[in-house]
């Protein structure tokens, strides 16, 4: 059941009476990087009151986006076939959100999952396709991402492992990734601190992954 009803019969409309809500794009951004429990939800989402986390995956159950299945005799949230067509969507409204993203806020923080969907919005599969295989590990605040590029494919893993280019950054990481800053400037500036392996990697990471602001 729509939470809201738009009186208005068109695909569009129909799209936002089952996603438009509240936090409820944000819910499924989430869960297209895995399954997850209620609590790691909530732990990706900081400020979603618990009572909106609630009604909100009640209401993209009710819609056949999401569903509830049983994992290790725990409970996750998974999206459903239905609900994964919306991935072109998500990915495609990161890349037009990019352009107005402006400088960072104090208190905003990168989330594993919000990341890990960013460098899939930014990943040019074209250019990694010329390029030698590499593996990044990124620390993006407390976020951990191994970062894998194979050819035209991509893989991103939270934790650490071995990796050709071990490097941190904050939110400001975007302005890389837009290429409002070069790799070597981003190091120097501290954008971008080089904890391990070879430097020069950033600037493949840059010609990878690539939004224009």
């Amino acid at each position: 059941m729509a939470a809201r009803d738009y009186g208005q019969y068109s695909g569009i409309t129909r799209a936002m009476e089952l996603v438009g809500e509240r936090w409820a794009l944000l819910i499924v951004r989430d869960l297209l990087v895995g399954p997850r429990r209620y609590g790691e939800l909530a732990n990706g989402l900081p400020r979603i009151p618990s009572n909106i986390l609630a009604a909100r995956l009640k209401e993209l159950q009710a819609a056949g986006v999401i569903r509830r299945a049983p994992r290790s005799r725990v409970i996750v949230y998974e999206l459903t076939p239905y609900g994964r067509e919306l991935e072109p969507v998500i990915l495609a409204l990161g890349a037009w959100g990019f352009k107005a993203m402006g400088d960072p806020r104090g208190e905003q923080i990168i989330t594993p999952d919000s990341m890990t969907i960013d460098l899939r919005t930014a990943f040019r599969p074209a250019v990694a396709a010329t390029l030698p295989s590499t593996a990044y590990a990124a620390h993006f605040g407390s976020a951990d991402l191994l970062i894998r590029v194979d050819g035209p494919t991509l893989d991103v893993r939270r934790g650490e492992g071995s990796a050709d280019l071990t490097f941190a950054a904050g939110p400001d990481i975007h302005r890389l990734i837009s290429g409002e800053v070069a790799p070597d400037y981003a190091i120097e500036s501290g954008v971008v601190q080089v904890l391990g392996g070879r430097g020069n990697l950033l600037h493949r990471f840059a010609d990878t992954f690539h939004l224009a602001a």
